[in-house]
């Protein structure tokens, strides 16, 4: 499964390159939102990464058997493909440069952004957010880019943006711009707001793109 796949890359970033696949399997799903027209309808089909924004190793061994490879490094981004279940996958990911809570210092964990490529499922460029904490239900995040605003879809601990339609312009938006800044807010009331540096971005999707055509 593609979440369980970038589930098991994250936890083997923030390890040091040891995959806990336990936290893979029990990690919450987190379908893809009915707004997204050309989504495909199988709940899978949309998944959230945890990234990284270091230079980072892939676990050694991937739930499912798929392990992924790092293809390039890209300023804070890095570019990764895989094959589970035999059907190609590519992904840039990235963690924050900065991140705020209010009030402060409240605990959670790595927040991540991911643009993904699933030529299989006809996904190409999502964007998706794993922030670090269960969202407050109902609630909808935003995303700032390029002076522009987005919303976003949330459920579980993944956000993608809510007008499907926006997708193209937000990617493009984010290929030119120096951040991408993403708020939130937790079950329990706290806000976030993570800074992602976007140096990289672009060449790291142009890398999976090409990848991605093999």
């Amino acid at each position: 499964m593609w979440r369980v796949l970038i589930l098991a890359l994250m936890t083997g970033v923030a390890a040091g390159g040891i995959a806990d696949s336990a936290r893979a399997q029990t990690a919450q799903p987190a379908p893809k939102a009915a707004p997204k027209a050309a989504a495909p309808a199988a709940p899978a089909a949309k998944s959230a990464a945890k990234p990284e924004s270091k230079p980072a190793a892939p676990p050694a061994a991937v739930a499912g058997g798929a392990e992924p490879t790092l293809i390039g490094q890209f300023g804070t981004w890095g570019a990764y493909s895989a094959t589970p279940n035999g059907k190609k996958v590519c992904f840039a990911l990235a963690k924050p440069s900065s991140s705020k809570t209010n009030p402060p210092n409240r605990p959670r964990d790595p927040a991540y952004a991911f643009v993904s490529t699933r030529p299989a499922e006809k996904v190409n460029n999502e964007v998706s957010v794993m922030i670090g904490y269960a969202l407050k239900p109902g609630s909808e995040s935003s995303v700032e880019v390029g002076g522009a605003a987005f919303a976003m879809y949330t459920q579980g601990d993944g956000l993608w943006i809510k007008n499907a339609a926006e997708e193209e312009r937000m990617v493009e938006a984010m290929r030119k711009s120096a951040d991408l800044v993403v708020k939130g807010m937790s079950s329990k009331g706290t806000e976030t707001t993570d800074t992602f540096s976007l140096k990289g971005l672009a060449q790291a999707l142009d890398k999976i793109a090409q990848d991605c055509r093999r």
